[in-house]
This record gives C-alpha cells, structure tokens and sequence, in this order.
C-alpha cells in the first residue's frame, strides 16, 4: 500500500476496489482508531508496572552492551591502520561497524515483530559478541579481512543499541514516549564512557592471554556485549511488544478486535512503501534527514580523531578521554534534551542539534596539534548528535500513523547506517589527501539539507 500523496475531500472507492483516496482515508482513520487504543491500553496497572521493569532492564543492557562500543572505538582505527601500514585505510573499520549495523537493522527489527524485542534484542547483542570473537582473531593474527569480517558483526552491537530506543516507547503513554526514549539513550552513557578508558587496562588483560596490547579493548568489548544480551535474553520479561499488542488486542472494540492490526503492518511494510510514506510527509522526511546528517557527521570526525591526535603526539590515554567526553556528550545528556524536545518543540532543538554540529566542525577542524581544542570540539559533536537523534526520532514517530512508524523507524535506522558507512569509508581518503580540516568542512556541509527541508516544512504546515 502506497502512503497518500495529497489530502482530498473523502470518497467511497469502486466496489471491489483495493486502491484510491478512500482506501488510504479509511486506513488511515483506522491507524487513529488503533492508536487511540494503544494509548488507552498503556494506562492499565499491568502495564504501567511492566514499564517500568522494561526501562530498567533496557537501561541495564545499554551500560554493559555501551562498554563494549567504546572500548572499540578508541582502538580500531588504529589497529585497521597497523595490519595495512596505511593511514587511508583507517576509516574502514568503523566503515565495516556501521555497513553491519545497515545489514543488520531491518533483519533484527523484523525478528523483533515477529518473536518479541527479547528475542530480537538478545539475538543482536550475541552476533554482536560473535563478532568481537572474529575481530579479535583477525587483529591477532593480522588477518586484516577476519578483522573487517568480525568488525561488520559488530555492527549488529550498533543497530541493537539504536532499536532499544523504539522498544522503550511499546508502553510508553504520549506523556512519556519522548522521556522513556531518552531514558534509554542515557543508558549508554556509563559503559560507552568508561569504555574507551579500558585502553590501559584492556592491554594489561591482553598481556596475560599473550594478545597485542591493542586486541585488549576487543576483548572487553566481546564480554560486554554477550553479557548485554544475557541481560536482555533472562530478564526482559514480560515482552515490551508482545504485551503492548496484547493490551491493545483486549482495549479494542470486539470488531476491531477480531482484526489484526500487525497484518495491516505487513501489507504496507515494504521499505519502497516506507519510504515513499516518509517522502509524502515533509516533517517526516525532516526527521529522517536530520538523523542520517546528524550520524553522518559525527561518524565521519570521529573516526578519523584517533588517527589525527595520535599523528599530532598524542597518548593513547588522551586519545581515550578524548573520545569518552565524545561519547558522554552524545548520551549523558539526553534526558535533559528529551525534556527541551517536549518543551520547545521537535525542530527548535533538532535545529539546535544542527548549529551545535558545526560548532564542532568549526573547533575541530582548526585546532591542529592542540588536544584540547580537539576534545572540546568532540564534545559539541556529540552534543549535536544527542540533539538530532532524540528530537528527530521523537518527530518521526507523530508524523506517521502508528501502523507505518516500526517500518519507518527501521528505515530511517538502515539510512543512518548507510549513510554512517559512507561518511566513514571517506574519511580516511579525505584527510590523506585534503586534511582533518577539509574532512570537517565536508561534515559541516551536511547540516544544509536539514535547514532547507526545516523551512520546507515549516512552509507547509
């Protein structure tokens, strides 16, 4: 089923027929209708205490599994550059994070409706171990293309991080969705910040197993991530999806109960569809434009930083800070930028989120040798992130009718992977051949689409 290219006075469709403005009408008041059930069937004491065992237990997934991110990222490039003796080839192991993260987005969101978020989630964070396994094989043996391999596993840890999001929000009542996404965001902020600053006692641990000072951190990061799943796999019970479809089931009047209201999903769950369905509404389109910006231009720096500071002089240990203040400023914050969303409104704040990027862009790109100048810019990098991210998920999910959001949240998860990847495979090229400063420029020129489709939008309504 195609998404509604324009609004129209109502009529009744030819007998028998399956297309048309009427039929579109009528989904689309029966997404309202389901909507309306959902919010309803998310206020019963069952669920509200169930919410609540379901944040917590997400939350928890997100400090362990978050560990295992940032010890990888303060380390891979580095490792990528020593098994090819070439500075250019750096960028492709977070290129190969983020291609396994696109690969792996729609799959895991589909086991997901299918078998629950537990299944869905446990089944990430365990591929996503299995290939820390591999990564940690491949940088020992010097093995660049088993590296690359268990580095695009890693990405299964990326996408199962982002989906947790959207699982926060199965129970949420409208007066709580943004707050509980944000929530779990921030759950990330402990493990990805101490993460990175394992590099000194991820080379101790690799120094007993007989392991490059360097495979330490792979080697957290493989514990962190099957623990994470383990979390998920025992206590994320009961089902945040499967209890939301059954309340809403029961909340339902009985003939729109007798309907099943995942099978209207599926018939327009097609990415063409979600896609054309996020094109047909422009604060949509908005939203997921300012996501795959957002995460394009923060892969794109942060990948390359490490290399960069490290030709500059610097330790490992302030390139670990470094990238841990990098990584506090993307989640520790979400919360408040969650409460600012709710209180400014979805665009003020992903606009914010746009300007705190090339104030980033503009810091780092011109601070040369100096560290700090560096740190400092990572952070408003990180910041801009959170902005984007939280705001625009948030605007995502009331632009679309309920029954179309999972398809698109997915979409627009898949987007910023790819998007991600790319940003990544070219940074290393661009700074060879036109420098840390260029590759900044070329990040702060992402912001000009989000601005224009911002105004695009603001137009229309």
């Amino acid at each position: 089923m195609t998404a509604p290219e324009q609004a129209g006075p109502p009529s009744s469709p030819p007998p028998g027929a399956d297309g048309g403005a009427g039929h579109v009408a009528g989904a689309a008041k029966a997404d309202v209708e389901h909507a309306g059930h959902v919010a309803e069937a998310n206020t019963a004491p069952a669920v509200v205490r169930a919410r609540r065992r379901v944040l917590a237990v997400l939350t928890a997934a997100q400090v362990v599994g978050g560990v295992g991110v940032g010890s990888a990222a303060a380390v891979a490039g580095i490792i990528a550059r020593d098994l090819t003796g070439s500075q250019a080839w750096a960028g492709t192991a977070t290129t190969m994070v983020t291609l396994g993260a696109a690969a792996l987005a729609l799959p895991l969101a589909g086991t997901a409706a299918r078998r629950g978020r537990r299944v869905g989630l446990s089944l990430g964070w365990f591929l996503a171990a299995l290939g820390g396994v591999a990564a940690v094989a491949g940088a020992q043996s010097a093995v660049f293309p088993v590296f690359l391999a268990g580095m695009a596993l890693f990405g299964a840890g990326t996408a199962t991080g982002l989906q947790s999001r959207h699982s926060a929000t199965d129970l949420a009542t409208d007066r709580t969705r943004s707050r509980d996404l944000a929530l779990v965001v921030w759950g990330t902020t402990v493990g990805s910040v101490a993460g990175p600053n394992l590099t000194g006692p991820g080379a101790a641990v690799a120094a007993l197993l007989g392991l490059d000072p360097l495979v330490g951190p792979l080697v957290f990061s493989t514990a962190s991530f099957a623990a994470a799943g383990a979390v998920v796999a025992v206590l994320l019970r009961p089902d945040p999806l499967l209890l939301a479809r059954e309340a809403a089931h029961a909340a339902a009047p009985p003939a729109e109960a007798a309907g099943t209201p995942g099978g209207r999903g599926r018939r327009h769950g097609s990415l063409a569809a979600s896609l054309r369905a996020i094109a047909a509404e422009p604060r949509a389109l908005l939203a997921v434009t300012a996501i795959v910006a957002s995460h394009t231009a923060m892969v794109a720096i942060m990948t390359m930083t490490p290399v960069h500071m490290e030709g500059g002089g610097a330790e490992l240990s302030l390139i670990g800070l470094t990238i841990s203040l990098h990584i506090a400023g993307m989640y520790a914050l979400s919360p408040l930028v969650g409460w600012l969303s709710d209180r400014w409104g979805r665009v003020p704040v992903l606009l914010a989120g746009q300007a705190l990027t090339l104030g980033a862009a503009l810091l780092a790109g011109t601070a040369g040798a100096s560290s700090a100048q560096v740190a400092a810019g990572l952070v408003l990098l990180g910041l801009g992130w959170s902005f984007g991210l939280v705001a625009s998920s948030a605007l995502l999910a009331e632009s679309l009718a309920p029954e179309r959001r999972p398809r698109a949240q997915g979409t627009a998860d898949l987007l910023m992977h790819v998007f991600g990847a790319a940003g990544s495979a070219l940074s290393g090229v661009t700074t060879v051949a036109l420098g840390f400063g260029s590759l900044n420029a070329f990040a702060a020129a992402l912001t000009l689409p989000v601005l224009v489709l911002a105004l695009r939008a603001r137009r229309r309504r």
